[in-house]
């Protein structure tokens, strides 16, 4: 019987942040996926294991979460003053499609070690010792992204005692700027508050109307409030993903926040297009024993918030989910600032499921509208395993 062979494809696997994906260098993938199109797709798909219809991902590379769930192809940049290029691809777990339409700013604190580590960072812009400061083009979002990694001895420095709620183990710390990170191609003429307020009635249908905050900073987001839809802001992964009723009920606040930010044109086109935009619960501050088992307390913490990622709640937080956080605090009278204390603040640290995070945003108005220059927030990375990647070779 006639079989194909294997090929083999030179990749990287790397935890960035409380994420993981599979790295390619755009000149290391096959001619034909080189270029965005149905072959590349299908590429990535076969690679992390998709569409697997028992949801494990066991015949791929995919770990059968949305965090686990992911691809990122990195080349030398196209633009000026940039190093590389960044573009992320979601793959869906058990739907045959990858979702192109947003970042995923955990894997963002990866990209800078690994542009440096396969040689696509000029080497006079790498120090033996000290901080490389890597310009990063992210190309799903058209918005950079500056990534400051620790360098030793000429190596990225990978160990470190930097903790991240989310990441069993201590790594080194990588600092990321997310600049000018409005999302500006999505929604209504590019406004960070697509809606035009930074409170909407949003009208949901089997749920009810629900106020919210629906902003493109980071990655579109919609947030509304814990007590609105039965939560306290406190919970774990455990008391929603198995409950199949509240799962169809975020999907549904998703689709039509979507259809009010201007994201889709009709609700039914939100199934395909899961990464974006986000849906996020927020309250006041509580004491909630962290998925770890650590205590996190009220008073460490200037509010919770809990999203959803793929369908799913995020056992932490999503990178780009906290840049939206942060900008949204720093913004008197959003829900999110409300559940802060409200005011004026160019930080906030939050609770979520593993622990808590910081993120720092410097927003302002700007001719009557609100703008954000940047959002900074510490993440880390590490490579967990190099080599190449096999494939069917019929399979894209």
């Amino acid at each position: 019987m006639a079989h194909v062979p294997q090929i083999r494809i030179p990749a990287t696997y790397l935890r960035g942040g409380t994420s993981k994906g599979v790295f390619f260098r755009l000149q290391d993938l096959p001619e034909r996926a080189q270029v965005p199109g149905a072959a590349r797709d299908a590429l990535l798909m076969r690679v992390i294991g998709s569409p697997d219809p028992y949801g494990k991902q066991i015949d791929g590379m995919g770990g059968a979460t949305s965090s686990t769930s992911k691809t990122v192809i990195v080349s030398k940049s196209s633009k000026a003053d940039h190093d590389v290029d960044y573009l992320f691809g979601q793959v869906s777990i058990d739907k045959s499609f990858v979702d192109w339409s947003g970042n995923c700013g955990n894997l963002s604190a990866a990209v800078g070690p690994f542009a440096i580590s396969t040689g696509l960072v000029d080497l006079a812009r790498i120090p033996k010792d000290g901080m490389a400061t890597v310009r990063i083009w992210q190309a799903n979002i058209g918005k950079t992204i500056i990534a400051h990694v620790p360098m030793t001895n000429g190596l990225v420095q990978e160990t470190g005692d930097f903790e991240l709620d989310g990441v069993t183990f201590p790594a080194a710390e990588v600092q990321l700027e997310f600049m000018d990170p409005a999302a500006e191609e999505e929604g209504a003429g590019g406004s960070m508050f697509p809606t035009g307020n930074l409170v909407d009635d949003l009208e949901v249908p089997g749920v009810g109307t629900l106020k919210a905050t629906m902003i493109n900073a980071g990655i579109p987001t919609i947030f509304v409030n814990a007590e609105a839809i039965g939560y306290t802001g406190a919970e774990l992964q455990d008391a929603i993903n198995g409950d199949a009723k509240a799962l169809a009920m975020f999907e549904t606040i998703r689709a039509f926040g979507a259809l009010r930010m201007g994201l889709i044109k009709n609700v039914d086109e939100a199934a395909t297009r899961q990464h974006t935009p986000k849906v996020a619960f927020v309250a006041k501050p509580a004491d909630y024993i962290s998925s770890s088992g650590k205590q996190v307390r009220a008073g460490d913490i200037d509010l919770l918030v809990r999203a959803l990622s793929m369908g799913k709640l995020h056992h932490a937080m999503m990178g780009t989910a906290a840049v939206a956080i942060g900008t949204a605090a720093a913004i008197p009278g959003t829900l999110v600032n409300l559940a802060a204390g409200g005011g004026e603040r160019n930080a906030v640290r939050f609770g979520h499921p593993s622990g808590t995070l910081r993120v720092g945003a410097e927003a302002g108005k700007v001719n009557g509208e609100w703008t954000v220059t940047k959002a900074i927030m510490s993440r880390s990375a590490r490579v967990l395993m190099e080599g190449w990647v096999r494939v069917p070779g019929d399979s894209f």
